[in-house]
């Protein structure tokens, strides 16, 4: 008979854990969903942002919800690794109220995301989301693909220095 000594039983354990957090933030019941925790943590690797405790996590949901009332995130990839669930999937959402101090554009997000779930023995204690910040800002329609005419040009225009400094480098060392 299997024990929680059993690696393979404390994997299943940890998957079953993630999927039923995931299964509660999508079915927007925060307050079960931060219970699953041991101790809630959130880490948003693109903005460097900490949500430490049931409050701050709870606001960032809410905040969330608030700006995409019917986000969803479609895992497509679960694997438990060491003291770690890794999970690849997408998030979708209606941008219809503020985001990060961004007002509503109304527009539909699709956005790949990686998230890390760390664990103390069977314990859930910290969700790290990895997720690609400019991509967002583009679908959302704030920001410009840095390799389109109007990326580059948008690019110039507000870094002209910048810009101006590595065109000179790059003419007097010839590339």
């Amino acid at each position: 008979m299997p024990t929680m000594d059993d690696p393979a039983l404390l994997a299943q354990r940890r998957v079953a854990t993630v999927l039923e957090h995931m299964r509660l933030e999508n079915a927007h019941e925060f307050d079960r969903c931060v219970g699953v925790f041991r101790h809630p943590r959130y880490e948003v690797v693109a903005t460097g942002e900490v949500y430490d405790g049931a409050d701050g996590v709870g606001g960032f949901l809410d905040e969330n919800r608030d700006a995409f009332a019917d986000f969803h995130f479609e895992p497509v990839r679960t694997v438990a690794a060491g003291d770690a669930v890794l999970v690849e999937g997408l998030f979708t959402g209606t941008h219809t109220g503020s985001w990060r101090g961004l007002p509503a554009t109304g527009r539909t997000i699709r956005l790949r995301m990686a998230l890390v779930f760390e664990f103390e023995g069977d314990a859930l204690v910290c969700e790290r989301l990895y997720f690609d910040l400019g991509t967002a800002l583009r679908q959302l329609g704030v920001a410009r693909d840095p390799l389109s005419l109007a990326g580059r040009i948008s690019t110039f225009l507000n870094h002209p220095f910048t810009v101006g400094r590595a065109f000179l480098r790059a003419l007097i060392s010839g590339c």
